[in-house]
């Protein structure tokens, strides 16, 4: 029986084991946290990504590894490669991890950026506001995530705010882009070769964070939705990547412009659950077993709410026709994602129906 190990032990953890029970999968899971909403489906060992006794018992009998974060150290892929495989692919994760490093690989494909410069120094800064002017944002370049390590800088009294704020560690300042719309692309690429493509997605952010996805994106075009797809094979090729890979784009125009990439499942693909023929979850299940991988149709049009902070009223959410209710087993507080919500209906109007009624129940 193939025992998957995973690095990481979150909701997206919890997710995947949940998929991969169905194909006779069994996980095993490493993650630091004192409490891991994984806990409950799998064994977990409580241990940090460093080399230790701990990561020794996790490796055993291990059919290979994945991961449900990508804060994991990249050392640490390239080892355990070395002792088994790994996917995706360590490059994928060293890519992810370095936004100067994912900015410069999304232009070597050829994919759009905003335009950005490598600030490591007060007057890195100053150059780099004077090349690409304002708005600008400036980011850490590892370790940011739901909007944490970066400052929007509007005139030119906030750079010294920012530089207070973020200097004196390795940072990215990127022009500002006046997008229409966020998008996400999630892809699959088995270790075959074969691909598959889930529908475009459209995110609705608030202070960082995912708040909502509607899928499909709405009033998307032919011709957007290939220019998707030619963004997500390349970087699948490109990185030889095994496993679901998300892409969170800016719309403007008729322009998809690369923010940055997950190499992993994503939030907003979550609704793939119950509104397509296989979730992401499976399919990335799928494509590191060496498995046919699963269509990824869509079933009908779908919403996808997280629950942030507090938990609504579980029979309320459940009254709301075709509502599948998600609770990862976490202890509430604010800014923390406890669950989601995923919403169906037969037509797009039907849906806004729908959401408008779960969004009256939210706290």
């Amino acid at each position: 029986m193939a025992t998957i190990g995973v690095l990481g032990g979150g909701q997206l953890g919890r997710m995947l084991a949940l998929a991969g029970y169905p194909l006779g999968l069994h996980f095993r899971f490493l993650d630091p946290a004192p409490e891991a909403p994984v806990e409950q489906l799998a064994e977990r060992l409580a241990a940090g990504f460093e080399w230790s006794p701990a990561l020794e018992r996790f490796v055993r009998g291990l059919s290979l590894v994945t991961y449900e974060i990508e804060n994991v150290p990249v050392e640490l892929a390239r080892n355990l490669e070395q002792r088994l495989e790994v996917y995706p692919p360590p490059a994928a994760l060293e890519v992810s991890q370095e936004r100067l490093k994912e900015k410069q690989f999304f232009r070597s494909l050829g994919v759009p950026t905003a335009p950005f410069a490598a600030v490591d120094t007060r007057q890195d800064l100053e150059r780099a506001v004077a090349d690409i002017g304002l708005p600008a944002v400036l980011k850490t370049r590892r370790f940011g995530y739901d909007g944490k390590g970066q400052v929007v800088l509007r005139e030119a009294g906030d750079v010294d705010r920012a530089w207070e704020t973020l200097g004196g560690r390795p940072l990215l300042l990127e022009g500002f882009v006046a997008f229409e719309r966020e998008l996400s692309q999630l892809a699959v690429r088995g270790r075959d070769g074969a691909v598959a493509f889930y529908p475009l997605v459209e995110n609705h952010h608030r202070q960082g964070m995912l708040r909502l996805s509607l899928a499909p994106a709405p009033d998307v075009t032919e011709r957007l939705q290939a220019q998707a797809l030619d963004h997500a094979r390349r970087l699948l090729e490109a990185l030889d990547y095994i496993g679901v890979v998300a892409i969170e784009l800016f719309q403007q125009g008729g322009q998809l412009i690369a923010n940055e990439m997950a190499p992993r499942v994503h939030n907003s693909g979550h609704w793939t659950i119950e509104g397509a023929e296989t979730s992401q979850f499976e399919n990335h299940l799928r494509a590191v077993m060496d498995l046919p991988l699963g269509g990824t149709g869509m079933l009908a049009p779908c919403a996808m709410v997280n629950l942030i902070g507090t938990l609504p009223d579980r029979r309320a959410i459940l009254e709301v026709p075709d509502a599948h209710l998600h609770l990862y087993g976490k202890t509430p507080r604010p800014g923390r994602k406890l669950g989601h919500v995923t919403l169906r209906a037969p037509t797009p109007g039907q849906l806004h129906e729908r959401l408008e009624r779960v969004h009256a129940l939210l706290p």
